[in-house]
């Protein structure tokens, strides 16, 4: 499930592979974030998993956002919390997650 990568600030990026919704991915990560990746992608396959499963969604496209906008909506709660709380850290968070991702998904859509 691990494999070399480059080297990162927190020691060297390893390979990981995730199922998601019965797709492999392969991912870069940094050892210190390894379990939280796992436990983000066990997550996401759970509430894609649902979202398919009620029946009401087909297409993988869309139950990825509509997982991902239930998941977004069940984190941020508060739409504007107040600065220097933790509500506001974790939107800060996840909106730097969000555009990491989204910069690691196009990295590796180049792979392939």
């Amino acid at each position: 499930m691990s494999g070399d990568a480059d080297s990162g600030a927190d020691g060297p990026a390893q390979q990981i592979d995730v199922k998601i919704l019965g797709r492999d991915y392969r991912l870069v990560v940094n050892p210190d974030d390894r379990a939280r990746l796992l436990d983000a992608a066990k997550v996401v396959d759970e509430k894609m998993k649902s979202i398919r499963d009620a029946g009401k969604i087909s297409g993988i496209d869309r139950i990825a956002v509509m997982a991902a906008l239930q998941l977004a909506h069940e984190l941020l709660g508060d739409k504007h919390p107040k600065a220097g709380t933790t509500s506001a850290r974790v939107l800060d968070k996840i909106k730097k997650m969000s555009a990491e991702l989204d910069q690691e998904l196009k990295r590796q859509e180049q792979l392939f």
